[in-house]
């Protein structure tokens, strides 16, 4: 196929290039590098299977040539304040990218007949009151709150592209993604892999905010691709869930941190700075995905941690 990929620059979009690319696929970049880098692609240059468009996906979208798959995947992700490049520096950017984006590339979709792919997220859950998330659940999210520019842009996205399947006839995906780490992960996002692994390389105190107790489940970058790229091979319509169902707290991600890089420093505790509207726990009902598409994480925390590690090393020159 002959694949465009909006925010191919970003972290998910430049390794989903790769595996399409070695899969067999053509693939089209489009990025403006709003919060995705240049050096995500830099490997690709020169090659044949690989073009790169550089244009903000909330303008119109050209793209020349015969279009099998549009992957939208274009949108500024980290929900963090302490983030340069999170939502008090982005907000409208964030929406346009999931209202203008999604709208323009499913045009493109539909004039070519192609298939879509819409990168959603478990943010559209909101602070959920159901644990594990399924993709039945409808959320439990602040429309108007802090995080809102981000859960709302995707929330939006996903009503629209149902109606392009539904009344456009467009072959539509919506994969919600849950949280995701691994090389190419912007050490300025704010999230917490990279600022516990950095702080951790630096020989420095991992700093947990209130008792640690919040929960997330990591899913390593390649385990996530490979379900994102059966997805897009499969007839799935309605939203589905990819990401690693075990489940660990804040503190317990710390001191696994600590120990894989045997950093002697500890745990230094701050007063809770989340938000009101940010999730308390983050786990991913994956029956769905396992039943539908056969896939479910490969790798664990460890051994995604083993191979994320050297990654942070490098860019901090250590």
């Amino acid at each position: 196929m002959r694949i465009l990929i909006t925010g191919a620059a970003g972290f998910l979009g430049s390794h989903l290039c790769d595996k399409l690319i070695k899969e067999g696929h053509q693939v089209i970049g489009m990025d403006n590098f709003v919060s995705g880098r240049e050096e995500n692609l830099e490997h690709l240059a020169g090659n044949p299977n690989f073009e790169f468009i550089r244009h903000d996906v909330s303008n119109f979208i050209f793209a020349p040539g015969i279009i099998d798959a549009v992957l939208h995947f274009a949108s500024p992700a980290s929900p963090n304040p302490e983030s340069p490049f999170s939502y008090p520096s982005l907000p409208i950017q964030t929406m346009k990218a999931g209202a203008l984006g999604t709208h323009n590339s499913l045009g493109v979709a539909r004039a070519h007949n192609a298939k879509f792919l819409l990168a959603s997220t478990s943010e559209i859950y909101g602070d959920p009151l159901e644990h594990p998330q399924k993709e039945t659940y409808w959320g439990h999210a602040d429309p108007i709150g802090f995080r809102s520019v981000y859960d709302e842009a995707k929330r939006f996205a996903e009503a629209l592209t149902m109606a392009y399947h539904r009344y456009h006839g467009v072959d539509t995906r919506i994969v919600r993604i849950f949280n995701t780490y691994g090389p190419r992960m912007r050490l300025d996002d704010g999230r917490v892999v990279p600022n516990l692994i950095q702080q951790a390389l630096k020989g420095e105190n991992l700093t947990v905010y209130g008792d640690g107790a919040q929960t997330r489940s990591f899913c390593y970058v390649s385990d996530l691709v490979d379900g994102i790229y059966r997805l897009l091979l499969s007839d799935e319509h309605l939203p589905v869930n990819i990401g690693n169902p075990v489940e660990f707290t804040i503190l317990e991600f710390a001191q696994l941190v600590n120990q894989m890089i045997g950093n002697k420093a500890g745990i230094m505790y701050k007063p809770d700075s989340r938000l009101g509207d940010d999730p308390s726990r983050r786990r991913p009902d994956i029956t769905r995905a396992t039943e539908i598409l056969s896939w479910s994480p490969k790798l664990s925390l460890q051994e995604g941690l083993e191979l994320s590690i050297p990654y942070f090393k490098e860019k901090l020159g250590l």
